[in-house]
């Protein structure tokens, strides 16, 4: 097994990939990320809080590193699933470049040379540029990486909605199908990538939930990552998921799902126009582990929101040490129209700061946890990460 410390290491002297196929180097090109013109939902607002999150980013991503480093000193060595233990000796890298001069022109093609049941970790090296693709990994093709370059992220790009994927049929309205990534297999890793769906901004519409990411399987990670779209964003559908440094952006429910996941040094940008929502989590019984906890994020953006509105009865979010805008409204939290789940949700807040964070007029089922409250949801521990968190790799 490759030490934890060698990999933090190895990904801190690759911040820019020379995506050649035979060759990956240092490359110390310095042109501005313009990845985003093709992005059809950010208004002014939203654009500049982008940028601001983009330039944030170049200036401490090697910082962050190097405390990582300096962190993992010292600790025990995690014990890895063995079958990611596995996985990650004998790595494949596949570069997909769109002029030809890669392994695959696009990324469906490089996923359908995978063979099913694989057992080796797959490293699509994704070169800048727009992809255009509506991608599924299927349940039978695990150990995948997309990672693209840092200075210049590559973007997949949609516009699908649960209405077009079903050419309007009403009764089959499909909110799952619409996403322009969808990834059904375990231990997949995201690295520098944009995730986006275009489709245009009607708010609340009947059918318009327009998902740029669907992530059900389990143990799945993503740095460095954009997810930009409207209505339903990001789908966290199942599974343990880790999201690091991403920039996750939308109107309505914009992060929803059932799945158990950690959010850390995260941006989530609103950019609705009137009331919305930020997480719509779906917990449906009391014996379900699942839930969403955010770790030194921010909320931002345009708008007045919820910070989660209940989707299922038992619900569960908790924000800590989070700066909240003043977008978030007083109440900050919605039992979506069934009064008696405000006696079985768990919404809770520790430490948070900005204008937003002000407890006194939340509802009177939101929880100000005691530090003791808070422990299970300020860690990677809630996640179960010591079994298959790797620091990312290429």
């Amino acid at each position: 097994m490759i030490p934890l410390l060698f990999i933090i290491i190895l990904f801190l002297s690759n911040l820019h990939i020379s995506w050649s196929t035979n060759t990956i180097n240092n490359n110390n090109n310095n042109n501005n990320n313009n990845n985003n013109n093709n992005n059809n939902n950010k208004g002014a607002n939203s654009q500049e809080e982008y940028e601001k999150w983009l330039m944030w980013n170049k200036q401490n991503h090697q910082h962050y590193w190097r405390k990582r480093v300096s962190l993992e000193q010292g600790r025990s060595t995690k014990v890895l699933d063995i079958r990611l233990q596995n996985a990650e000796i004998n790595k494949t890298r596949l570069v997909i470049k769109q002029d030809g001069s890669g392994d695959y022109r696009s990324i469906n093609d490089a996923i359908d040379s995978i063979p099913s049941h694989n057992t080796r970790r797959f490293i699509l090296l994704i070169s800048p540029g727009v992809y255009r693709e509506k991608i599924n990994i299927p349940k039978t093709k695990g150990f995948i990486s997309f990672v693209g370059d840092f200075m210049k992220p590559p973007t997949i790009t949609g516009n699908d909605t649960a209405a077009s994927v079903t050419r309007g049929d009403v009764s089959a309205f499909n909110t799952f199908q619409s996403a322009t990534v969808s990834v059904d297999s375990d231990y997949f890793v995201a690295l520098n990538i944009i995730f986006e769906n275009t489709a245009p901004h009607e708010v609340g519409k009947t059918g318009e939930q327009a998902v740029a990411l669907r992530i059900s399987g389990n143990k799945a990670a993503f740095y460095n990552c954009s997810f930009l779209g409207s209505q339903d964003t990001l789908y966290d559908h199942k599974g343990l998921h880790y999201f690091h440094n991403c920039f996750i952006q939308g109107s309505v429910d914009f992060i929803f799902g059932y799945a158990r996941s950690f959010y850390q040094n995260c941006t989530l940008n609103s950019i609705a126009k009137k009331v919305a929502s930020v997480t719509a989590q779906k917990r449906t019984q009391t014996t379900m582990t699942s839930g969403f906890a955010f770790m030194e994020c921010s909320v931002t953006g345009s708008g007045q929101v919820y910070l989660g509105r209940a989707w299922g009865d038992y619900s569960r979010v908790v924000f800590s040490f989070t700066f909240l805008d003043k977008l978030v409204l007083p109440q900050a939290w919605s039992y979506w129209g069934k009064p008696l789940r405000n006696s079985t949700v768990y919404y809770g807040e520790y430490r948070c700061s900005g204008p937003g964070s002000n407890m006194t007029g939340r509802v009177p089922w939101a929880r100000a946890l005691t530090d003791q409250e808070a422990q299970p949801f300020i860690g990677t521990h809630f996640v179960e990460a010591d079994s298959w968190l790797t620091s990312p790799s290429i």
